[in-house]
């Protein structure tokens, strides 16, 4: 399909999805809010990013993603970039050059056709078994850093109470499923920012049409940015960002809109990030526990973040950084309960790891006729054992050490090991087959 009859496609499936679902799309919008908000403000007030350009170029990301592609793409912080960025107080020159150096990989993966060959190579039990253990990390990073550190009753706009309450909401908007619960948690997170932030914390912040200021790094930024931040984040990104967003993809929209490419979405990262950092942009990928999050919530054709890109857009051009007292109050309590229902969402998809083969593991098991061979129950049951069990590796490695990179390598281990016996008797059949020829001849 060429590109302007598939972007009319897409965008008359947005406009169907918005006319027949508006509150589950606006909700959906807002399903990825509890990784956002706490990454962006912490990167706000330590100086590391611009805040306005933030949402200006995240919430043009959005806008362009959705109607390309017509599902709920999220745009999310790099996380690895952020968490040394914070931890380290970063300039904006030095995030700025991670982001940068991030954008130039990931263009030169996607150009080169890397993206597309990682993409062929890695196993699907690997992939889902990043998606699992970021799921899990997501659950378990909003039970320790927001919920936990609050009290049971104090303060009384924030606390464990709360976060059981909107738990037991969240248990109901399971079972009525058209309730939007991720807009009504926003909307009453939002009524209590208001109430509790007082007047004079307003003073400290600038407001005001956008300025754009191009930040330029320095060459002892580049190296610091490089070599701290962008290297922990290449793997990051490559996995999760793009391969398991594509793969998460495909799982929640079988039917329509396309599943998007690896290429695509590596160019539409590179791109984003290419563009943003120039401008103090903090710097941004996809993300499969967005997706999860977003879709959980309601979200389901571009429309959803969409919309959200046009609130980030104009809080961006004419708010700036005077909505930062109103963000920082945000009760955890609500923002982790909605983390932890989407690292669950995101999680949920390992359980059809051991429902079929990868498309090369189909191959192998034809014969030269074309005809498949026919496994016996025993087989079948032992395959599915193996894929589950590299899920589970690769799922506990990204989270025993906090890093996918290692995770992956374990189960590409792991899968290789179990793969190894047979193509062991796949050669050494080749081999008596030949003999057999020789002898023949």
């Amino acid at each position: 399909m060429s590109l302007l009859p598939h972007l009319r496609s897409i965008n008359e499936h947005n406009l169907r999805t918005l006319r027949e679902s508006p509150i589950t799309e606006l909700s959906g919008a807002m399903g990825d809010l509890g990784t956002l908000l706490p990454l962006m403000i912490a990167l706000a007030l330590n100086g590391s990013i611009d805040l306005s350009a933030t949402l200006v170029f995240s919430g043009l990301t959005n806008i362009l993603t959705g109607a390309l592609y017509g599902i709920p793409l999220p745009v999310q912080p790099m996380k690895a970039i952020a968490s040394v960025a914070i931890s380290q107080s970063f300039s904006k020159q030095e995030t700025m050059a991670a982001g940068l150096t991030m954008g130039m990989a990931v263009f030169i993966l996607s150009a080169t056709g890397l993206l597309r060959w990682l993409n062929r190579a890695v196993p699907v039990p690997v992939v889902k078994g990043i998606q699992v253990g970021a799921g899990l990390a997501l659950v378990i990073s909003a039970g320790s850093s927001l919920i936990t550190p609050l009290g049971w009753v104090t303060p009384g706009w924030d606390n464990k109470i709360l976060a059981v309450i909107a738990s037991l909401l969240l248990v109901v908007a399971a079972l009525l499923s058209r309730v939007p619960y991720a807009l009504v948690m926003t909307v009453v997170s939002l009524f209590i920012a208001i109430v509790v932030t007082p007047s004079a914390a307003y003073g400290d912040t600038k407001g005001g049409i956008w300025r754009p200021t191009v930040v330029v790094p320095n060459s002892k930024s580049w190296r610091i940015g490089a070599i701290d931040a962008a290297i922990p984040q290449l793997p990051l990104t490559t996995l999760n960002s793009i391969l398991a967003v594509v793969s998460l993809a495909s799982s929640l929209f079988p039917t329509y809109p396309p599943t998007p490419t690896t290429t695509s979405v590596g160019f539409s990262v590179a791109i984003a990030n290419l563009i943003g950092c120039w401008f103090g942009a903090m710097p941004i990928c996809h993300g499969s526990g967005g997706l999860a999050g977003q879709y959980r919530f309601g979200g389901r054709s571009g429309s959803c973040v969409m919309l959200l890109g046009l609130l980030k857009l104009v809080l961006g051009l004419v708010a700036g950084d005077a909505i930062v007292p109103l963000l920082q109050r945000f009760p955890r309590s609500l923002l982790g309960v909605m983390v932890l229902a989407a690292g669950i969402e995101l999680a949920k998809v390992g359980q059809s790891v051991g429902e079929s083969r990868d498309l090369w593991e189909q191959a192998e098991r034809e014969d030269e006729h074309g005809e498949s061979f026919t496994d016996t129950e025993k087989e079948r049951e032992r395959e599915r054992g193996n894929r589950w069990l590299t899920m589970l590796i690769t799922a506990g490695g990204c989270l025993a050490f906090k890093n996918d990179a290692i995770g992956f390598l374990a189960g590409l281990i792991w899968h290789w090991s179990l793969t190894l016996p047979a193509w062991i008797d796949k050669l050494r059949r080749g081999s008596v087959r030949l003999g057999q020829e020789d002898v023949d001849e």
